[in-house]
């Protein structure tokens, strides 16, 4: 499976180089089931991030623009801090100690997920690396992006807003801090 993503992804490199062809919009369409461990060992599920909208991106440390777009979810992590935002990178096919070393050089803020058979990845049917879903606070799917893009600014950023700017006025309320959660 790592050699058919990496011949993907580099397909994906040499069509477009950083650039993406762009968001394919859905129809609020139900997120396929997600279960990968954290690298602390925990299970985590879509369930998990319910009531945010997720940015879900499946990876791999020998994808360059995998790498390439690393720097600018952490950017958006930064930037959208205290927001109701899940980013979650979920590796696929590599092994935990594999994703260690990769995260040794480059520092991220946000969770890891590990997906070591390519389970999930075959679930999600994603074919290319990086790939990546954003889904609004209810686990639906509503964009999905093949390759690489800047998350903190441009139209990424602009789908991103108008998907937190659909969330029902209590969350809305919690963000701004006026009302405790239950």
């Amino acid at each position: 499976m790592k050699r058919w993503l990496g011949v993907c992804a580099m397909g994906l490199m040499l069509m477009g180089g950083a650039q993406a062809a762009g968001f394919e919009a859905r129809a609020a369409t139900p997120a396929p089931e997600l279960k990968a461990q954290d690298l602390a060992g925990a299970q985590k599920t879509l369930a998990d991030y319910r009531g945010r909208v997720v940015l879900l991106n499946f990876w791999a440390s020998w994808c360059p623009p995998c790498l390439r777009e690393m720097p600018s979810m952490e950017r958006l992590r930064v930037k959208m801090a205290g927001r109701p935002l899940a980013i979650v990178a979920l590796d696929s096919a590599e092994t935990r100690d594999e994703v260690n070393a990769f995260l040794s050089r480059m520092k991220l803020g946000f969770p890891i997920l590990l997906d070591p058979d390519g389970s999930n990845t075959k679930r999600w049917k994603v074919f290319a690396l990086p790939t990546t879903f954003l889904l609004d606070a209810e686990g639906r799917v509503r964009h999905v992006l093949t390759g690489p893009t800047e998350w903190d600014e441009g139209e990424a950023l602009e789908i991103i807003e108008s998907l937190l700017a659909e969330l029902p006025a209590q969350a809305k309320s919690r963000e701004r801090g006026h009302l405790t959660p239950n």
